[in-house]
């Protein structure tokens, strides 16, 4: 897919499962506990929690009755542990090209501020990002139009993309504004995968990829 960039294109990426897969993020968490509550046999564990987590089954709700404790703690060490994830092949060479044709780039992401903000600071994509949108910073999630107004707003530009993966929310704002919208297809670990029930034209990208090899940057 060719995307034409100058000084005058912004080119927006969600965060979780569109740089890198979101199933990650919880593998790292996961690890994390594990290791807080058994640092010297904290693999079993951490295969238990992953198990019950494909299972369905409540994995803090288990914590808490193995190890006699509350769920708010286990849920504040997921919430705000230091990740270990990494981007998906070929975004540092997008990044790239997008910067050295003067195109701008920002996030839109839905979540915790400190959360999303820690996995930014993980991926080690801080210096390419010209603004960041959080949902929790700024009051709405998507669908609402809002948080891509305040892309708009921060970066004035006469072309905007939206590159993201979830239909059921992600496109139907951008695509009102007049935007460009290109979905990432799901890989097969995606934390959201029901893009079949939002085939209708408001929640469709107008452009489908596989992943970031298919951009050419011109």
């Amino acid at each position: 897919m060719d995307i034409k960039v100058n000084k005058n294109t912004v080119i927006v990426f969600d965060l979780d499962d569109t740089l890198y897969n979101e199933l990650d993020y919880l593998k790292s968490a996961y690890k994390a506990i594990a290791k807080s509550l058994e640092p010297n046999h904290w693999k079993s564990l951490y295969s238990k929690m992953f198990s019950l987590y494909r299972c369905k089954i409540n994995v803090f709700g288990f914590l808490a009755d193995a190890y006699k404790t509350e769920m708010g703690p286990l849920i504040d060490m997921y919430r705000n542990h230091q990740p270990d994830i990494h981007l998906f092949d070929g975004v540092i060479a997008v990044f790239d090209a997008i910067k050295a044709k003067n195109g701008k780039i920002g996030i839109v992401t839905d979540g915790r501020s400190k959360t999303q903000r820690a996995k930014l600071k993980s991926l080690n994509i801080l210096s390419y990002l010209d603004t960041i949108i959080v949902s929790e910073e700024i009051g709405t999630e998507k669908p609402s139009k809002v948080n891509f107004k305040a892309i708009e707003k921060a970066l004035p530009a006469s072309k905007y993309y939206y590159i993201a993966d979830n239909l059921k929310k992600d496109f139907v704002a951008p695509n009102a504004l007049g935007w460009k919208s290109v979905a990432l297809i799901d890989n097969g670990k995606n934390i959201h995968f029901e893009s079949h029930a939002y085939m209708n034209p408001e929640n469709l990208a107008q452009n489908f990829i596989i992943d970031f090899n298919d951009f050419n940057i011109i």
